[in-house]
Order: structure tokens, then sequence, then C-alpha cells
């Protein structure tokens, strides 16, 4: 059974790094309410994602994400995922044989990205930058904003504030962070981006913010 060490950091990032890829899994359809098909095509919606576009998914988890935007940007697109945890990762690539989508999966840290300057259309972070602390989003923040072709674009998503007084029972024993929108829109400008749209994403609490370069 894999233990899970989501309090501790992995070597080389300041952020908490969750390992139990088939328990993310199970807590991503919960929190859900099982309808995480049609959460990720509003992601990729959201990010406009075209055939032949490059993707990199950041803190990528088990795939589900990255696997929904290689179906979006065809065989002429290029996806590529990240994430510190060598569980998740593993996953992801079963994941995508399963799926019969090709997705290079690679671990590794989101303060420092192994993809050369201006190599991605596109830049996704979903459900992220909660786990990490202040300095390492801005870091993170700058690695997305290098990795970016001229024209390019971050989609970020995470937890705002609640969306009402009560509370589910999903939230009785997740306790998650939370970056509202106007803490990541600026944490985006900081480091080049500007802001093109931002709102709900339509399930629980959830706030995306896309921005240009």
């Amino acid at each position: 059974m894999t233990k899970t060490k989501d309090r501790h950091s992995a070597p080389g990032t300041k952020g908490r790094v969750l390992h139990s890829a088939a328990g993310y899994d199970v807590l991503a359809c919960l929190l859900l309410l099982g309808r995480e098909r049609a959460f990720r095509e509003r992601l990729v919606r959201l990010a406009r994602l075209k055939p032949g576009q490059s993707v990199l998914d950041i803190g990528c988890g088990t795939g589900s994400l990255a696997i929904a935007a290689k179906r979006r940007v065809e065989p002429s697109g290029t996806v590529q995922g990240i994430d510190a945890s060598p569980e998740m990762i593993a996953r992801a690539r079963r994941k995508a044989s399963k799926a019969g989508v090709d997705v290079a999966f690679t671990n590794g840290v989101v303060e420092a990205l192994p993809f050369p300057d201006g190599h991605f259309d596109a830049v996704l972070s979903t459900l992220m930058l909660h786990h990490l602390p202040r300095d390492a989003r801005q870091q993170c923040a700058c690695e997305m904003r290098r990795v970016l072709k001229p024209g390019g674009r971050v989609l970020a998503v995470d937890f705002g504030g609640p969306a009402g007084d009560r509370k589910s029972l999903m939230e009785h024993f997740h306790r998650h962070g939370r970056v509202e929108v106007h803490d990541i829109v600026q944490l985006l400008s900081d480091a080049g981006l500007k802001t093109v749209e931002s709102g709900a994403v339509g399930v629980r609490d959830l706030n995306f913010v896309l921005a240009g370069v």
C-alpha cells in the first residue's frame, strides 16, 4: 500500500507534494462529484487550446488534464506534464498508455522547469498554486512566463473563497488551501503576464485566471 507523504516536500521544491496517486484520483472524483470529464473539458476550453499547439501541464498529478489537452491539440500538437511526485508520474504514464495518447510526463519541480525558453503555446496550472509558499509561487510564475512562446498564455485554476457557509461532507475531511483570484492576477502580473479573463469555473469554489504574454 502506498504511503501518503503529502506533508513533505520533494527535493528541489518548497511546496507540498502529494504522493498517493490512487488516493488523488479518488479525492478528485469526490470533489468533482463524479464530473471529472466535464471539468477537464471546461478547462481545455478556457485555455483556448487549438490543434497543433504545444502545452505544458505543471503539477499534472495523475495526468488526466494533460490527456484531455492532448486530445484537444490533436496528433499535430504536443503535451507535456510535470509533477514532483514519481508516483503521480508513474500513474500518469500508465493512464496515457491505456488511453493510447502520446503525452510526455516528467518528474520535476515547478520552481525550475526543465524546458527551454519560449517553448509552449499554453501552460496549465490546476489546483497546484495553493500547495506552494509565496516565494515558490513567484518562482513558479516566472518559470511559466519564461517557457511561454510570444503570444502564449497561462491558465491558472485554484480554490477561492467558500461558495457558501454550509460545508459539504467532502470539506469536513479534506482541508485544502486557497489562492484568491486577485492574488493569482497579481502573481501573474508580477511575472510579466497580462490577465485576459478571470472568474468562476462553475465547479464548487474553483476560480480561474487566463493570462497572456
